[in-house]
């Protein structure tokens, strides 16, 4: 056990050293690529701007994606009650199982904001 603790010690330094001499070069890389993102000039009000923005897309966007939630689980629906348990392919199973995630991830979320965005409970 103390074999390994000390291999993933040496691991560990190993890969900071390894961030901290490639990190600055791939910032730097990552910033010209992509500057065209960049909203000059850098103001606090430019942000609270896009942050608005941001906030207001999002929104507005509720009604589309609560839209395609119920055709999802309508089509879902479908699918169960025309096929017979035997004659559900891999797809569906996916699908089924992907679905029920959806769903206890949007319980999960709606919980923590109910507490206030506090991590407590069994899902930690």
């Amino acid at each position: 056990m103390a074999s390994k603790l000390s291999w993933l010690q040496s691991r560990a330094v190993e890969a900071s050293r390894l961030a901290y001499k490639e990190g600055g070069k791939y910032v730097k890389q990552l910033v010209e690529q992509n500057k065209h993102h960049v909203q000059e000039p850098a103001t606090a009000e430019k942000c609270l701007l896009l942050s608005k923005q941001l906030f207001y897309t999002r929104l507005a966007s509720i009604p589309r994606r609560y839209e395609a939630f119920w055709k999802e689980l309508d089509q879902l629906k479908q699918t169960w009650k025309n096929s017979q348990p035997n004659e559900m392919n891999a797809e569906d199973a996916k699908t089924a199982a992907l679905f029920g995630l959806e769903l206890l991830v949007c319980c999960w979320a709606g919980k923590v904001v109910g507490r206030g965005f506090t991590f407590t409970g069994y899902y930690v």
